[in-house]
């Protein structure tokens, strides 16, 4: 563990203080090791606010907490740490100053830490050789509020501004003077009379940006003269960067709640955001490999634009840092739960009784680029090997923030490290060098006097954090066959078992009946299973002999790779309404061979389409409710639909007639999600907080005396019920090959899956979404278009404001989000594409939105519609996406 601050004052006093060219400043610096640095800058202007942001209510029982209490009884805790607390975070370097360092501006590089010490005294001290002597830099006569390195290493420059002038320095040039005596002295660049909040050079350090209220000026570093100046907002300036990419672009965040894009070389404003929220803004950092600006406010909001030239300054997402915090905990407290034995387990999830505590905010005080490598633990996860994340500083926390995944990857409190100095900062500069596992932050304290420069091992911290996960790697694609115990066992043996040479077989079930069409041991390829673009992933599940039989494509279109360069469909090509009267289309899907398209309505109907969208529909009625589910069986003869009458049906697709009915008296609590499963073998649904599995068998041979009554029946073989006896939201599992796993929503906001192989629970997504998912889609592939085999792991899952994420089995985690496309209030339906590589979802705004998946943005909006979109389907076997709409309309999407 850390020393103590007992034991670090008695170390103090027999090694005695460090002479630091300060009379004034009690140094300590411990134990010598590599680090990076680098970081943003403190917000002394924006002190205020966040000290008010910090004075939350107290809890209603009992006198009023002070600020400093009431910050650190609010730290959520985090499960005990495994790894050595010393060898995740250790205190290299404390200087005490005569002053308030509540927000002072601090600053690092690769190779450098500055801060100001005793008001005008810039100091610098080197991280990378402890044993230099301090560095003290005089020049200014009033308070230094603003610090910031420059971008390049030769000459390392360092500019600092007070209120009477602005000063410009070389580092190394200003050590060399003062190892052979001399007073090193900078270059003053001028006097704007007024508090500087921010510095920052270009990245050629050649020009210098410096933000004076709400005036922003851009000086040339070597005429020493004003380039130009910006006005525009309605508040002081905090942060401001130049965009790498664009050497005219100049982005800037203020009090006034809103960033602005300058063109500094033309002095005119470009964009001007709306009021982001009710707090000000003290961070921003671009980000040039995703194009994204990324900027955090003083209540803990953190907020990422895409910087494309289409998006048009789009939000691609809106984070809290607190509600990530608490789900950060949350995942790792149920991920350790669900490692333990079965019989430790717990089987509903502990409620914390949060009534005592009061909330905790966190402010971005600097945000900082951080390379974060994840080891490779499980062979073929979806992860590469270096994930470009952000470094968030706060007062009471250093968070690692996945832009990509939107999701937290590790969280460093300082109240868990009791012998850190600083326990709440006021100020916070953080950076990590490319590749490197080490990090450097610099904290102030925001109620004394200290200022810590802190070595944390990004590789440990992750180590400490990471989630167990489940207790085996999970895969859509089954490794081994059925077992004798499983419930899909029952299914596999009617279907294997040969029928008795002396049973008799009526003989119109005998012209039915699915048979091998070449009844040879040897047959010679029709050539359909060569090429690997022509077919689906043959997945092996080491079944043998079950319904083996020929598969023949009948689809016209032409079995080809669908291509992201040329056949990304964006035209509208049709564009029908399926009645009357406006009504609302609740879902839709494509039949397996792309040639029939299902929806069903509001009013109480089913509806089968040609894929070109021409023709009379076939109409299906029997629901007395709106239908809330349609799907296709896997030979395509069958549509199920459920309703919200609580009933269940089966319909012989080409008669349009209902074989199957599970009436309202089947089940307790009503269908929410009902499809068929395991090729056809079983209809899988959920009802309550249950999982049910059902064999049926539909039996077309009816009296024509009698057709009142089917003899069609089912039979419950499987039911299973959550973890957390939370209803059911929605289900899904795939029917296109043979698969065990099946994934489930239900209302506490967590995704479940089950393994039906053993028949139990395999594993539990913790705060999948802020509010209960609607729909989980998992990455099917398609018989036209080919995939890798991980690629099938991949699911998605959308709930209603919360946009939609995109999750591996194999990890358990979210490795994107998609949240460039409104949907606050109606739940709207998402699909993958059958390349695996696209994903449409519908949308508030009248439009729906394709993703690709490699980028968080989208990649092009579908517009033409009359209402919001509330379901997308992508056509199987040709370059198509359906879209529906509230109103009652259906569009049809071709390539061009």
């Amino acid at each position: 563990m850390p020393r103590s601050r007992e034991s670090r004052e008695e170390a103090c006093s027999v090694k005695g203080q460090l002479s630091c060219n300060l009379s004034d400043a009690k140094t300590l610096a411990a134990s010598s090791g590599d680090g990076g640095g680098g970081g943003q800058r403190p917000r002394r202007g924006v002190g205020a606010c966040v000290r008010d942001v910090f004075r939350r209510q107290a809890p209603e029982r009992g006198r009023p907490e002070s600020p400093l209490r009431l910050i650190m009884d609010t730290v959520p805790e985090m499960p005990s740490t495994d790894a050595h607390s010393s060898d995740i975070v250790a205190e290299r370097y404390l200087v005490e100053s005569k002053k308030s360092t509540a927000h002072v501006p601090l600053a690092c590089s690769m190779q450098y830490c500055a801060f100001p010490l005793d008001g005008n005294h810039l100091c610098v001290w080197s991280p990378r050789d402890p044993s230099h002597q301090l560095l003290t830099l005089q020049g200014h006569h009033q308070l230094i509020t603003a610090v910031v390195f420059g971008n390049q290493t030769d000459p390392h420059q360092l500019c600092s501004a007070s209120q009477d002038c602005i000063i410009m320095w070389n580092v190394d040039a200003c050590r060399e003077k003062t190892l052979k005596g001399v007073t090193p002295r900078g270059t003053v660049l001028g006097s704007l009379l007024q508090t500087v909040l921010c510095l920052r050079f270009s990245p050629d350090d050649r020009a210098v940006a410096v933000c004076a209220g709400n005036k922003i000026s851009v000086m040339d570093v070597e005429k020493q003269s004003v380039l130009v100046e910006l006005q525009g907002h309605q508040g002081s300036v905090t942060a401001v960067e130049f965009c790498p990419w664009q050497a005219h672009i100049l982005i800037s965040v203020s009090e006034d709640r809103t960033f602005k894009v300058w063109d500094y070389c033309v002095g005119s404003s470009i964009y001007n955001s709306s009021i982001l929220t009710a707090y000000p803004l003290l961070s921003l950092l671009i980000c040039e490999e995703n194009r994204q600006l990324v900027t955090g406010s003083a209540d803990g909001q953190l907020w990422i634009f895409s910087l494309m030239e289409s998006h048009h300054y789009h939000c691609v997402a809106h984070v809290d840092l607190r509600k990530k915090s608490d789900t950060f905990s949350t995942r790792r407290m149920m991920a350790r739960q669900c490692s333990l034995p079965e019989d430790s387990q717990y089987h509903s999830t502990p409620e914390v009784d949060k009534r005592e505590e009061a909330e905790a905010t966190f402010p971005v005080l600097s945000l900082a680029h951080c390379d974060l490598c994840l080891p490779d633990t499980q062979n073929g996860a979806f992860s590469s090997e270096c994930t470009n994340c952000l470094w968030i500083g706060s007062s009471t926390a250093l968070f690692v923030f996945n832009p990509t995944s939107v999701e937290l990857e590790a969280a460093l409190h300082f109240k868990e490290f009791q012998s850190l100095s600083v326990q709440v900062a006021g100020s916070c500069a953080v950076m990590s060098e490319s590749m490197s596992t080490k990090a450097l932050c610099m904290l102030s304290s925001m109620f004394g006097n200290k200022i810590a420069v802190l070595d944390v091992s990004l590789a440990a911290l992750l180590s400490s954090q990471r989630s167990p996960g489940a207790r085996r790697v999970l895969s859509v694609l089954p490794s081994s066959c059925v077992l004798p115990t499983s419930p899909l066992y029952f299914g596999v043996v009617k279907e294997s078992l040969p029928k008795p040479t002396n049973s008799k077989r009526h003989a119109v079930r005998s012209v039915m009946e699915d048979r091998p069409l070449v009844f040879h041991n040897k047959i010679r390829s029709s050539g359909y299973t060569s090429a690997p673009h022509g077919t689906m992933f043959s997945p092996k599940t080491n079944i043998k002999h079950i319904n083996k039989r020929t598969a023949k494509c009948k689809n016209s279109h032409k079995c080809k790779e669908y291509s992201l360069e040329h056949c990304l469909p964006r035209n509208l090509s049709r564009q029908v309404a399926v009645a009357q009267e406006p009504v609302a289309v609740s879902c839709l899907q494509y039949s397996g061979d792309g040639q029939r398209l299902a929806c069903g309505l509001a009013n109480h109907l089913s509806l089968v389409f040609d894929a070109s969208l021409c023709g009379r529909p076939a109409a299906f009625s029997g629901h007395d409710g709106a239908v809330s589910t349609v799907c296709w069986s896997h030979d395509k003869r069958w549509l199920l639909s459920t309703g919200r009458d609580r009933t269940l049906r089966v319909w012989l697709v080409h008669r349009t007639e209902l074989m199957l009915l599970l009436g309202p008296k089947s089940f307790s609590k009503p269908i929410t999600s009902a499809q068929f499963y395991y090729m056809d073998a079983f209809m899988l649904l959920s009802s309550g907080p249950e999982l049910w599995l059902l064999k049926y068998h539909i039996d077309l041979c009816r009296d024509d005396m009698r057709r009142y009554k089917p003899k069609s029946r089912y039979k419950p073989v499987f039911r299973l019920p959550l973890t957390s006896g939370a209803d059911v939201t929605t289900l899904s599992a795939v029917n296109d090959f043979y698969s065990h796993i099946v994934l489930t929503a239900g209302r506490d906001r967590a995704v479940e899956v089950f393994d039906l192989n053993v028949g139990r629970s395999a594993a539990v997504i913790a705060e999948v979404h802020s509010r209960p998912a609607h729909q989980i889609c998992q990455n099917k592939g398609s018989s036209f278009a080919a995939q890798q085999s991980l690629a099938y792991n991949l699911f998605l899952t959308t709930a209603v404001g919360d946009g939609v994420r995109l999750w591996d089995l194999r990890t358990l985690r979210c490795v994107r989000c998609f949240e460039g496309h409104p949907h606050r209030c109606y739940p709207c339906g998402v699909a993958f594409s059958p390349c695996g590589r696209l994903v449409g979802c519908g949308a508030e705004d009248r439009h729906a939105y394709v993703y690709e998946m490699g980028s968080s943005s989208f990649l092009y909006r579908l517009a033409g519609h009359t209402d919001t979109v509330t379901e997308v389907a992508f056509n199987p076997a040709a370059p198509q996406l359906a879209t529906a709409t509230l109103d009652g309309k259906l569009q049809l999407f071709v390539a061009e």
